[in-house]
């Protein structure tokens, strides 16, 4: 009797290696890949063939790890932008921002910058607008920083080896040892600040986004100026994000496999 595999769909097959390719800490060998597919490697090697000619795979400078390319990036971003992953995380986003009385947003990584996938403004009149869409550095914003501390090591030493440090302001981490050691604490701690690193008056603190697996997705935080707000104020509404990120993580659900 054929395995039912047999019988799936060429396009289907594709698809499975994609969310493979997707699930992956970091990139995958042709041989991981073809053993969580069950599929033998021949058919794995053309089958990522076509999917990097289409721009939805890219291969490592040594040829033999397998990544997400430009277009599978791109297509999850319009995923996580579209309206009906929208609603729900707003609805927590503008919870939040009620209870803090300041500006909050959810953020994610996009290639080697930070992009806002959604944001609720405080009812002040000095604030900093950053529609949905828009991105910031990794190096000197909460998220940015956050978010590049919890990669996997191997591809958070590549980021960081190959990141421009422009400095914003006089406090920003313009120094790859400096970056790093940051990144250490950002571990360590499970949140990250920005110090007015990025816009000299403003002050930021982010959490993580988990799944129920444990992966972490993506980044909530609050910001305000720091006539408004200091660090030490920002901090003290580190448990009330990391509630508002425990129920954004249900958003995303599952993406470890």
């Amino acid at each position: 009797m054929p395995d039912k595999r047999d019988r799936t769909p060429p396009l289907l097959r594709a698809f499975g290696l994609l969310e493979r390719v997707a699930a992956a800490d970091g990139a995958a060998t042709l041989q991981d890949l073809a053993a969580g597919a069950g599929l033998p490697k021949p058919t794995v090697y053309r089958m990522l063939a076509m999917l990097e000619s289409a721009g939805l795979v890219t291969r490592e400078p040594d040829g033999r790890r397998i990544g997400a390319g430009p277009r599978l990036l791109r297509f999850a971003l319009d995923v996580q932008l579209s309206a009906s992953a929208h609603a729900p995380r707003h609805a927590i986003l503008n919870r939040l921002a009620t209870e803090l009385g300041e500006t909050v947003n959810l953020t994610m990584l996009d290639g080697s910058e930070v992009v806002y996938l959604d944001r609720v403004e405080a009812e002040w009149p000095l604030r900093m607008t950053l529609q949905p869409g828009s991105h910031v550095p990794l190096h000197c914003t909460a998220s940015g920083k956050l978010l590049l501390a919890l990669l996997p090591a191997t591809r958070r030493r590549r980021i960081v080896a190959e990141l421009p440090l422009p400095r914003y302001t006089e406090h920003t981490l313009a120094t790859r040892k400096a970056l790093g050691a940051e990144l250490a604490a950002i571990r360590r701690d499970g949140y990250a600040t920005d110090n007015e690193e990025y816009l000299a008056g403003l002050v930021c603190v982010a959490v993580p986004v988990m799944t129920s697996a444990g992966r972490n997705v993506a980044c909530v935080a609050v910001h305000a100026p720091v006539a408004r707000m200091t660090l030490a104020r920002a901090l003290e509404h580190v448990p009330a994000l990391k509630r508002a990120a425990t129920a954004l993580g249900a958003t995303f659900g599952d993406t470890k496999r």
